[in-house]
């Protein structure tokens, strides 16, 4: 239900921003029997690794695609960059073939003809999906010679790395193309963006109008074709890992993110769109509070809301009415709705397009449901009348979103390089206000949220941390933070650091961005009673890695020197036996690997390391330098055997994708996979938390597994669902507690067992548990910790006050016994946090070890 807020009715901002479709572009097509421009260029497959490289690096790396990126350093070519695409084998199955839209496999074709048309239409690979399949950024605007194009480089870097001296510009003021990006189909099943920018790409292309010259002479336009083309032909929400995307941002696991990424980076778009389905009316960003507090939101805020208008005129100037074709009229959240559709998360595509200068960033969710229920249900001509409906509300926008751009070229350009000079200078943030956000309506307190950035994040250097803060450092990197390494011992905020410790100065372009990923982050629970998605996400509490705030001091003098990565830690003895602790990801993966290949290692006592033979060395020496492990000089041998670990995995995706970062050999199964017959031989350990219905189960299916079990193999739970296994299978005796199923973010807690020895002192919760009435043999490995556990995040009690973090607190969160293990947190979530995942490796080798112990 949806609750307006206390603001003046659908106001007019200004007179120069109150867009309407009667100032819409005029789209003339290019006269019938014009010559085509001929495309010469062959295309080359993408270099994936400079799709995954640091910021840095990427920037000066030309791909063979024509470059990706600002390739400083490097040739610029100018505009337009063509190249003809092979095609794809045709798919009768692509989903998007009932809906009237155009199926994955008529993408590339329809791309050549596109260029085809004149001098205005590039095409690059930006990278390939889980799934193989390519991701197409197209690039209209005016031609460039490569003069020109070297030029828009050059103020493009000006502008994030000089802000000061861009604001001076007269070149810029007078010659800075506004990079504009359009965001397509990042879920899978919302497919009409994608027609609805090729449709426009083609409009654009030809068009003959002085306004279409103004447009594509004074800005660039990037339309990200198919974000999910896996997705996009399985109709299906995520990609072929099953994850969803938009969720993705903060870790970027999927090779999707990372080329979204990059093109945030290497564009560094000052508006950009998000087009998603289906609210009905159709719904535009800003949103309702809490607000991002590392955002610049009153720059963010002004255009946003500004654009919004603009749209909102543009979609309810179709003509389409609930009584006519059940279209509702379009709603803006911040304007129209209290609460439930926040930006607080950076995991949302325009959420994380603030952070790298983007002054106006929408999700736009277009009207007609055609997905899931709907898709199976409804008959193939309704469902392509909404689609065609769909298609032209979402170029209602997109067109919208052009005249805004065109009207508002200079002042975008100027916000986006004053996002830039603040994180620079470390300059305040604006508090929004009637004052400082001038004709947006209905602000108030409940819309201002700000951070006291520090003055710098210190990544000690540590033997033991060492491979968590090289990821951590690389990840920064390819976020474009700006990360120094100290030559030198140096003191900073009264404390001392030794030699190799890593700083980042939050006085940079990309500040917000810095913080948002390294500070603890906030409880935001007595702010509102809901959150869209997560509400908490801290890598510098997560990821494994030591992260130190200081909040004042200068850097001045300091002995620090600008990194493009991080330095390599692997390492191995040059002698003896070897020690590799497990207390990392990476370091799990190079155990699964040397056992997979025969190599007896075998496990200290406390289950901490493994202990490899020196025979091995080469074989260690080979996994070091991929995993960047450190194998040590030791005399310890090793108590047992580290087991073969195949598991039996009925988990979420983000669970599986982990298991096997981590290089176990996984089977995903569930109540049906178990009831059509499964081959228990195959796997040492069960590990569930969804998908797996003890009850459902058939007696032939619950006898094999009982079978399974009574020969001394374990299961790891992870909540309700694993432990209701656990008890179900008389493995556990412990009672589960459900907190608030709403609840999420970073907590406190307290290791106390062998399996979180080397775990951080803070984990995640998603609908959080914890257990009571621990049975004999039940061992605490980890507790919620007292007083409130919630460092960041929204966790609030339930209506009759249970559930909440007071009653969690010093309970029970990971729990053991002969046969089980249990969490109550989500140490594996989305595979983000880092730190958490070797706990639920040393479960499952504890559990596939079971019966021998």
């Amino acid at each position: 239900m949806r609750t307006t807020r206390t603001a003046p009715a659908r106001p007019v901002l200004i007179a120069a921003l109150a867009l309407t479709t009667a100032g819409s572009l005029l789209l003339t097509p290019q006269p019938a029997g014009a010559d085509p421009k001929p495309v010469t260029r062959d295309e080359s497959p993408l270099d994936r690794r400079a799709a995954q490289a640091p910021a840095s690096a990427a920037k000066r790396a030309l791909t063979a695609e024509g470059t990706l990126g600002s390739a400083f350093g490097g040739a610029v070519r100018g505009y337009p960059r063509e190249q003809v695409l092979s095609p794809d084998p045709e798919n009768p199955a692509d989903k998007s073939i009932k809906l009237g839209l155009t199926p994955y496999h008529a993408i590339a074709p329809k791309l050549n003809a596109l260029q085809a048309l004149g001098d205005r239409v590039s095409v690059e690979v930006a990278g390939r999906s889980a799934g193989g399949h390519r991701l197409y950024l197209v690039t209209v605007t005016a031609p460039e010679t490569a003069r020109q194009a070297r030029a828009q480089e050059r103020m493009r870097d000006l502008i994030e790395n000089s802000p000061a001296q861009a604001a001076k510009s007269p070149e810029i003021k007078a010659g800075y193309k506004a990079p504009v990006f359009f965001n397509n189909n990042i879920h899978g099943n919302e497919w009409e963006g994608t027609d609805a920018s090729l449709k426009l790409i083609e409009q654009l292309a030809t068009a003959t109008d002085a306004r279409t010259r103004d447009l594509l002479g004074r800005s660039r336009l990037y339309f990200n074709v198919t974000a999910n083309p896996d997705g996009r032909i399985a109709g299906t929400r995520a990609n072929a890992n099953g994850f969803d995307m938009n969720r993705d941002f903060v870790t970027a696991s999927q090779p999707e993110t990372r080329a979204m990424r990059q093109i945030e980076i290497d564009k560094q778009p000052a508006v950009m769109l998000d087009l998603h389905g289906y609210v009905n009316g159709t719904l535009i960003e800003p949103t309702t509070p809490p607000h991002g507090e590392n955002y610049e939101y009153d720059l963010f805020l002004k255009n946003t809301y500004a654009n919004a208008l603009g749209m909102e005129a543009a979609v309810n100037g179709l003509g389409h009415t609930p009584e006519k074709d059940g279209v509702e009229p379009a709603q803006i959240p911040f304007r129209d709705q209290e609460e439930g559709w926040d930006d607080w998360p950076p995991i949302f595509t325009p959420q994380y397009a603030a952070f790298h200068g983007t002054v106006a960033a929408h999700t736009v969710e277009i009207p007609l449901q055609v997905n899931n229920a709907a898709y199976n249900n409804l008959p193939v001509a309704e469902l392509r009348r909404r689609s065609a409906v769909n298609v032209d509300v979402a170029g209602a926008a997109i067109r919208a979103t052009l005249d805004f751009v065109r009207a508002n070229r200079t002042s975008l350009v100027k916000d986006q390089i004053e996002v830039f000079r603040r994180g620079a200078t470390g300059a305040a943030q604006v508090p929004v206000s009637a004052e400082t956000v001038p004709g947006v309506p209905g602000i108030g307190p409940e819309d201002v949220y700000t951070t006291t950035f520090p003055r710098a994040y210190v990544l000690p250097a540590s033997a033991t941390g060492a491979t968590a803060t090289a990821r951590l450092v690389d990840h920064l990197l390819a976020n474009d933070v700006r990360v120094t390494r100290a030559s030198h011992a140096f003191r900073l905020g009264g404390k001392t650091y030794a030699k190799g410790s890593y700083v980042v100065d939050l006085r940079q372009p990309k500040r917000g961005l810095a913080n948002v990923l390294l500070a603890d982050g906030r409880d935001i629970s007595d702010k509102v009673s809901v959150m869209y998605d997560i509400s908490g996400w801290s890598l510098g509490r997560l990821w494994g890695a030591e992260v130190t705030a200081v909040p004042t001091g200068t850097l001045t003098g300091l002995p620090l020197r600008a990194v493009r990565e991080a330095t390599p830690v692997g390492h191995v003895a040059p002698r003896g036996a070897l020690r590799l602790r497990l207390n990392d990801p990476q370091a799990i993966a190079a155990a699964n690997s040397l056992v997979q290949k025969g190599i007896p290692v075998r496990q200290t006592a406390d289950g901490g390391s493994a202990i490899v033979p020196a025979s091995a060395r080469a074989k260690a020496a080979e996994l070091a330098r991929t995993y960047d492990v450190v194998f040590e000089a030791t005399t310890l041998t090793g108590t047992r055997a580290l087991p073969r670990t195949r598991v039996a995995a009925a988990v979420t995706p983000g669970e599986l994708f982990a298991l096997r970062e981590m290089n176990f050999e996984v089977t995903p199964v569930s109540t049906a996979v178990l009831n059509a017959g499964f081959d228990w031989s195959t796997v040492d350990v069960l590990f569930v938390s969804a998908g797996l219905d003890h009850a459902a189960l058939t007696p032939a299916a619950r006898t094999a597994l009982d079978a399974f079990l009574a020969d001394g193999h374990g299961v790891v739970g992870r909540g309700l669902t694993g432990a209701e296994l656990g008890a179900a299978t008389h493995l556990s005796t412990v009672k589960p507690v459900e907190g608030n199923g709403d609840a999420n973010g970073v907590v406190r807690v307290v290791n106390s067992g062998q399996l979180t020895a080397d775990a951080p002192d803070h984990g995640f919760v998603y609908a959080p548990v914890w257990f009571t009435d621990l049975g004999p043999e039940v061992r605490v490995e980890q507790s919620y910790a007292t007083g409130n556990p919630l460092v960041s995040g929204h966790w609030r009690p339930l209506a009759d006050g249970g559930g909440g973090p007071s009653a969690a607190a010093g309970q029970p969160s990971v729990v053991s016994g002969p046969q089980s293990v249990l969490f109550g947190t989500e140490p594996l979530f989305r595979d983000h946090p880092k730190g958490e995942l070797p706990q639920v490796a040393k479960a499952l080798f504890r559990m596939a070890d079971a019966g021998r112990r």
